[in-house]
C-alpha cells in the first residue's frame, strides 16, 4: 500500500509518502507532483519529498524523483529528499543523482538548508529520463 500527502510548510511544499514506491505506485506520486505544481504555475518552488515512511522504493520510484526534479528546474524549482531509507540513499549516491537532487537524512535539514541547497549535491544537471520508461 502506498500513499502520498501533500502539505505546505513555510518554507516549502512537502510530499510525505507512506508504503512501498514501485512501479504501480509511482502514478500516484506523480500525479501529486502534477497537482502541487499547477498549484503553484508561475513561482518559484522548493519541494521536498518526506520518505520518513517509505519502506521500499525500486528504480521507477528513482525515475519519478528525476522527473518530479526536472519538470520543478524547467521554471527554477528544487526538489529536496529528505530522511530516505538507506538504500534509497544507497542509489542517489552510486548514480550520482545526489549531486544535483538534495538529499537530506531529516526533514529539519531539508527545511534548513536554506535557498538554493542541494544537500550533499554540487548542482551539475541531471540525465534526462526517457517517457518509455513510465510503462
Amino acid at each position: 500500500m502506498f500513499s502520498v500527502e501533500a502539505r505546505p510548510t513555510m518554507q516549502a511544499m512537502v510530499l510525505s509518502l507512506r508504503g512501498e514506491l514501485d512501479f504501480d505506485s509511482t502514478v500516484q506520486l506523480d500525479e501529486a507532483a502534477d497537482r502541487l505544481l499547477s498549484e503553484g504555475e508561475g513561482q518559484r518552488m522548493l519541494v521536498i519529498v518526506d520518505c520518513t515512511s517509505l519502506h521500499f522504493c525500486d528504480s521507477s520510484g528513482i525515475g519519478c524523483f528525476v522527473r518530479i526534479y526536472q519538470r520543478l528546474a524547467a521554471r527554477s524549482g528544487e526538489l529536496r529528499i529528505a530522511a530516505a531509507p538507506a538504500p534509497v540513499t544507497r542509489a542517489f549516491t552510486l548514480t550520482g543523482l545526489d549531486q544535483v537532487i538534495g538529499v537530506y537524512e531529516t526533514m529539519q535539514a531539508a527545511l534548513a538548508s536554506g535557498s538554493g541547497g542541494h544537500g550533499t549535491g554540487s548542482g551539475a544537471g541531471v540525465p534526462s529520463v526517457s517517457s518509455s520508461a513510465e510503462g
